[in-house]
């Protein structure tokens, strides 16, 4: 769970062709309520180094400004590189575990550098699935996409109240998935149902296109998978609902 007077921070890229023409897009949301959109674009890029541009472009907005940081990107390689990776990266002089030179070298050093600065715990990581409906990411995206096909993005710089993105709609769950090397070849546990929130009114589904087809493009929308009866129940005990609200 984020706390309340965290810094929240969305950031993505994008690369056209991977590499090509790339573009990253960050919202940055103070406790005071002021949201502060950031993008650019670069000639010549990758996705990743568009995704580590994109986070320490939205650090380096905020090296004056004290307080923890609750930033969430949909890019694996971020997380687990500042969070795991680049302890080994380092002790091998910037290798990876093959011998190899480690991409991005520069990015990641200034990367290290920006959190390193914020103290131990300043900056908690969060995965959020890309393309999942989530108001924050769906913005950055546009940001990073605008900007790597070379359109004009306006750029929000206001107050929360008037931002018209659900910045604080967050998923439950934001921890990173399994690598997936590690991932046990045992089927997934199939669906007991799929639940969605719309309006403070609970939904049972018993399939994801029935669910997708009700939250798509509402704001403040909810959806999970339920594994079992008990699951489901405490789901929506999560949203402040019961099973008698169940359409």
């Amino acid at each position: 769970m984020t706390p309340s007077d965290a810094i929240v921070v969305f950031s993505d890229g994008a690369a056209k062709g991977n590499p090509g023409p790339g573009g990253w897009g960050a919202i940055v949301v103070t406790p005071d309520g002021a949201v502060t959109e950031l993008g650019a674009g670069a000639a010549h890029a990758t996705n990743n180094q568009m995704e580590l541009t994109g986070v320490i472009s939205a650090l380096q907005y905020l090296r004056s400004r004290p307080g923890r940081i609750a930033l969430h990107t949909d890019s694996t390689y971020v997380i687990r590189g500042i969070t795991q990776w680049i302890h080994g990266w380092r002790r091998r002089g910037w290798t990876t575990a093959e011998g190899k030179p480690v991409l991005n070298r520069d990015l990641w050093e200034t990367l290290l550098a920006l959190v390193a600065a914020r103290g131990r715990g300043g900056v908690a990581w969060h995965y959020v699935r890309g393309h999942a409906d989530i108001p924050g990411n769906v913005r950055a995206d546009e940001i990073a996409v605008g900007f790597a096909a070379g359109q004009p993005v306006d750029l929000y710089r206001g107050a929360l109240l008037h931002y018209p993105i659900a910045i604080h709609d967050l998923p439950d769950d934001t921890s990173l998935p399994a690598p997936r090397a590690n991932r046990t070849s045992t089927a997934k546990a199939a669906p007991y149902s799929y639940l969605s929130l719309v309006n403070g009114q609970p939904a049972r589904h018993t399939s994801w296109a029935d669910c997708e087809r009700r939250v798509k493009g509402v704001s403040g929308a909810r959806f999970k998978k339920a594994v079992s009866a008990a699951d489901e129940a405490a789901i929506l005990a999560a949203w402040g609902c019961t099973p008698a609200q169940l359409r």
